[in-house]
């Protein structure tokens, strides 16, 4: 399964050694303003080598459209997309050939396919992620309206205070680790650094707001929308959990405190409280749709670790190259750019039903 979306799909390509990555994005109306400088920024945000937390790996993952735009406008054809690979260094994971490193995907993909791409974890690898954070700057172009923000939560141990309600891009973007908080920004960036003087690695959680959804994207029992965005970020490398608006603490709570009272606001039907999350049924409500993505610890660290050979030997393995000590501050803009594809395949999906 190469491929996202239902109306708007997303085809991704290449591995994280190979010469290339890329998307063909199919769906796209007609008519819509885009060039590659609409796509750069997103990427801009999510490559390598951009700060002391993150892998020093150089790629300036340039991207370039193929096909699909003809005088700075979509044609409503296949839009190709291609990210060419400057800076692989595939020598540092030679020893990989025959072992499985803890935590990765390289014994699965053995078991699965009877054969794997050792360079990097082969389509594994986060750098795939590259393809989808391009075709999501597109989806977002299908989305005028509505706001995407994603921050950095938590870290370790180490969680942050930030208004859902006005938060933006600008605000967390403010420092390296991506959160909005500045006292606990601190306190995170100090924990990624020890983990990394430490030969280790730390985990986290991305929180995420989508503000001007309207009311009724989505569809009961296995269309439903928050299914949709729980699929999208847990497809995303190291995510390991997903919750929609109260997620786990409304466990915690008495239906008569949970509930999300009815009011009338501005003329339209609303909610008092937003503890669902924005999706109700399956569907949205119109109000902002709020979730929150768990994010383990780099399973690429550079302490001494047992695990086995191909043939079942027992040895030991520490990573050489370059690796992030935590995926959190380059995730944010991942789980932007999945969202963004997800409510714009739901729009596109409702106009097809409307008769649009």
């Amino acid at each position: 399964m190469n491929t996202f979306g239902q109306a708007l799909r997303v085809t991704t390509f290449g591995e994280s050694h190979g010469p290339a990555l890329g998307a063909v994005v199919d769906g796209c109306p007609a008519g819509v303003a885009l060039s590659e400088d609409d796509l750069q920024p997103a990427l801009d945000r999510r490559r390598p080598g951009q700060s002391r937390l993150v892998t020093p790996r150089k790629e300036a993952d340039r991207v370039r459209i193929l096909s699909g735009v003809f005088e700075g406008r979509t044609t409503g054809t296949s839009i190709a997309l291609l990210i060419e690979n400057e800076d692989a260094d595939s020598s540092k994971y030679l020893d990989l050939r025959d072992l499985y490193r803890p935590s990765h995907a390289d014994y699965t993909f053995d078991a699965k396919y009877g054969h794997r791409d050792w360079r990097g974890g082969g389509r594994a690898s986060a750098r795939e992620t590259a393809a989808r954070v391009a075709a999501g700057a597109i989806a977002e172009r299908l989305l005028p309206g509505v706001e995407i923000v994603a921050w950095v939560s938590d870290v370790a141990d180490v969680g942050s205070e930030v208004d859902e309600a006005i938060v933006t891009r600008a605000d967390v973007d403010v420092n390296d680790v991506r959160c909005p908080d500045a006292a606990a920004a601190a306190q995170m960036t100090a924990r990624i650094e020890a983990a990394r003087r430490d030969k280790d690695s730390v985990g986290g959680c991305v929180r995420c707001v989508i503000r001007g959804v309207p009311a009724g994207l989505g569809d009961p029992v296995f269309g439903k929308l928050d299914a949709a965005l729980a699929g999208a970020m847990i497809g995303i490398p190291a995510a390991k959990g997903f919750e929609l608006g109260s997620g786990f603490d409304g466990t915690r709570l008495r239906g008569s405190e949970h509930n999300d009272a009815f009011v009338m606001r501005d003329g339209r039907v609303a909610t008092a409280t937003n503890r669902s999350g924005g999706v109700q049924g399956g569907i949205s409500n119109g109000e902002a749709v709020t979730f929150r993505v768990a994010f383990k610890p780099v399973a690429t660290i550079f302490r001494s670790q047992p695990t086995v050979t191909r043939d079942g030997e027992a040895t030991e393995f520490a990573a050489r190259g370059r690796h992030d000590p935590c995926v959190l501050p380059r995730a944010v803009p991942i789980v932007e750019a999945m969202a963004a594809l997800v409510v714009a395949d739901a729009l596109l999906r409702q106009r097809q039903i409307a008769g649009f």
